[in-house]
């Protein structure tokens, strides 16, 4: 039985072509790919990479300034936040709520919008593996090419589930029977129609959007359509703590608002929304209120 795409990759001594970590004594990451005869510099010395190429991974290594660097193979939430951007990166807490709460399973069927720098269709296709379906779409061609270079760095070649189509996803959706849908774009109520036509009965839509207008107008749009369970909003934030002995309190800084997810549930065809029983703020829908699409 054959390993999955990139798990080669991420175990055992290193090789020519992996991607190392180093931390330094301060905890900053330096990343690189090993290249046999070649050296490593910092401002505090250099090594050779032929010191790690056959290394286990956890080695440590001393430049000529005589300080030491750990050397770890990048974990995926690592390589995102390093790799060359073209859009912005779904940040790793982001990426870890959509794996969950969409419930992005091996074998899954996806469809994707808006592939940035290729960080979310990286953490899709590890979870979905060889046996699934990602089917991104990207408008701009120049964001579609960094996100394929990203991609293919990460696993070492072309992924076996991975469909890259540049251009807009309403002209050009044609998948059908899609288990998962994700949003990341700026006006995903856009593509509502279209996908609620590819997703199963029971499939999941899956929303990422940046602002408190896009959310309400995402979230409404979705109660329009009328084809989804009650839509969930939500955002994280990521707070790391420090502990040392007995000093035990939360860091000053802590991972913030990155952006809003939603999920909804997709209804099978012909079945209306159960009434939703709930009490709206005084004044949230006015007389003149006509809608998300109101404009």
């Amino acid at each position: 039985m054959s390993e999955p795409t990139g798990a080669a990759r991420r175990r055992g001594p290193f090789e020519v072509g992996d991607q190392v970590q180093l931390t330094d004594p301060k905890g900053r990451h330096y990343t690189f790919t090993l290249e046999a005869g070649k050296n490593f510099h910092t401002h505090k010395g250099s090594f050779p990479h032929d010191e790690l190429i056959g290394a286990p991974e956890g080695s440590v290594v001393r430049t000529t300034g005589n300080v030491a660097y750990l050397a770890l193979r990048p974990l995926l939430p690592d390589y995102v936040l390093s790799m060359p951007r073209g859009a912005a990166v779904v940040y790793p807490k982001d990426a870890g709520q959509i794996l969950a709460f969409a419930d992005i399973f091996p074998g899954a069927r996806v469809v994707e919008a808006g592939v940035g720098s290729g960080s979310l269709s990286s953490f899709l296709l590890r979870a979905i593996g060889d046996s699934g379906m990602l089917h991104s779409y990207e408008r701009r061609e120049d964001f579609a090419e960094i996100a394929k270079g990203n991609v293919e760095r990460y696993f070492g070649g072309p992924h076996p589930a991975w469909q890259l189509t540049v251009g807009d996803l309403q002209d050009n959706l044609s998948d059908t029977d899609v288990d998962r849908v994700i949003l990341d774009m700026l006006a995903p109520w856009e593509c509502l129609e279209a996908v609620s036509k590819a997703l199963v009965p029971g499939g999941i839509l899956c929303c990422y959007v940046a602002t408190t207008t896009q959310l309400a107008r995402t979230v409404e749009s979705i109660r329009e359509i009328g084809c989804y369970a009650e839509p969930q909003p939500w955002e994280s934030m990521i707070r790391n703590w420090h502990v040392e002995g007995l000093a035990v309190r939360p860091d000053h800084r802590m991972i913030g608002h990155t952006g809003f997810l939603v999920t909804a549930r997709r209804l099978a065809d012909g079945v209306e929304p159960p009434m939703r029983r709930r009490r709206p703020a005084k004044g949230a829908y006015g007389e003149d209120y006509e809608g998300p699409n109101k404009g």
